[in-house]
C-alpha cells in the first residue's frame, strides 16, 4: 500500500478530517461554461485547476479532490473526447497532488457514468466496470492516494466502481451517496435506503462510507442523515459532504443560499452524530472550507 495511503487511514483513525469543496463552482466562477468538460481543462488551464487545489488547501482541506467527476470514457464521450480519459484523470491527479505535496492527501475522484445499467437501462455492466477501472486506474498512476466514489444513487454502479477501484490496487476507496428526502425517509434516486446501500459499497470493499449532494435536503437533513449512515457503516469512517443549501436560479444564475458561517456551524453536529470526515458539494467554496476549518482545527 502506498505510505501516503496507509498514514490516510492512521490519520482517520485519529481524528476528524475536513475535506474540501466544490470543483465546478469554483471552476465555472473561472470562466467553464455551464455543461462545458470541465475534465478538459487540466491539459487546456491546468494553471486554473491547480488554483481550485490551491485555494481549498489554503482553506485547511486535508483532503484534495481531483477534477475528474466526468472522467470516465461515457461521460466524456458525450463531450466527444471518449479516447482521452486516461490524459485527462492522469492529469487531473497530478495537478491535485503537486499542489497537495506532503499537506494533503489525495482523491481521486470517479462520479456516475451518466446512464443506467441493464436491465433498468440499456448498458453492461461489465463495460461500465472497464471504464471505472480505466479512470481509477490513471487516477492511482497520477498519485491519488484513494478513490472516492461519489454522488452515487444506484447501489449496484456504486459497487460496480468501488470493485473497479479495488482492481486497480486503490488501497483505500470512499463511496458516497446522493440522498433525497421521501415520505418514507432519506433514499437514493432509485428508492435505496441509507442501510442498504452502505451495506452494497462495503460489500464490495469501501473502507468510508457516506452522502455527498442531496440537492433538496437541509443541514438538518443532513445530520439526521449521518445518523442513519453511521449506523449502517459497522464501525467504518463516514463522510459527509453536503450542498452549500439547495439551487435556485437567480437572473440565470444557479445559486447556493447558504452563507459559510450557516455551513460551518453544521459541522460539529456532523461529528457528533458520527461523521469523521467532513466537506463541502456544490455551491460550497473556499470560504465555506475556511470557516468549517477555523471551528474544527481551533
Amino acid at each position: 500500500m502506498n505510505p501516503r495511503t496507509a498514514a490516510l487511514g492512521q490519520e482517520l483513525s485519529k481524528r476528524p478530517l475536513l475535506g474540501d469543496g466544490a470543483t465546478g463552482t469554483q471552476l465555472q466562477a473561472m470562466g467553464l461554461a455551464p455543461g462545458a468538460c470541465g475534465e478538459l481543462w487540466n491539459t487546456e488551464h491546468p494553471d486554473r485547476v491547480r488554483r481550485v487545489n490551491q485555494l481549498y488547501l489554503e482553506a485547511g482541506s486535508d483532503l484534495l479532490t481531483t477534477n475528474t467527476f466526468g472522467g470516465t470514457s461515457f461521460v466524456l464521450e458525450s463531450h466527444g473526447v471518449a479516447g482521452r480519459g486516461r490524459e485527462l484523470n492522469l492529469a487531473g491527479a497530478r495537478l491535485a497532488r503537486e499542489i497537495a505535496g506532503d499537506r494533503a492527501w489525495v482523491l481521486g475522484d470517479i462520479g456516475p457514468f451518466g446512464g443506467m445499467l441493464e436491465p433498468l437501462g440499456e448498458t453492461p455492466s461489465e463495460a461500465v466496470a472497464a471504464a471505472f477501472r480505466e479512470q481509477a486506474e490513471a487516477l492511482i498512476e497520477g498519485g491519488a492516494d484513494a478513490i472516492l466514489v461519489e454522488t452515487m444513487s444506484d447501489p449496484a454502479e456504486a459497487a460496480l466502481a468501488v470493485r473497479a477501484a479495488k482492481g486497480a490496487g486503490a488501497g483505500l476507496v470512499l463511496a458516497t451517496y446522493t440522498f433525497q428526502k421521501t415520505a418514507v425517509g432519506y433514499r437514493t434516486m432509485m428508492g435505496t435506503n441509507a442501510g442498504d446501500a452502505v451495506a452494497a459499497v462495503i460489500a464490495a470493499g469501501a473502507e468510508v462510507v457516506g452522502a455527498n449532494c442531496g440537492t433538496e435536503l437541509s443541514l438538518e437533513d443532513y445530520e439526521r442523515l449521518t445518523a442513519e449512515l453511521v449506523a449502517a457503516a459497522a464501525g467504518r469512517p463516514v463522510i459527509v459532504q453536503p450542498n452549500a443549501g439547495a439551487p435556485r436560479l437567480v437572473e440565470g444564475r444557479i445559486c447556493y443560499a447558504e452563507s459559510a458561517g450557516e455551513f460551518a456551524a453544521a459541522a460539529p453536529r456532523f461529528l457528533l452524530a458520527g461523521a469523521r470526515l467532513v466537506g463541502g458539494c456544490c455551491g460550497s467554496t473556499p470560504a465555506h472550507i475556511a470557516a468549517m476549518a477555523a471551528i474544527l482545527k481551533s
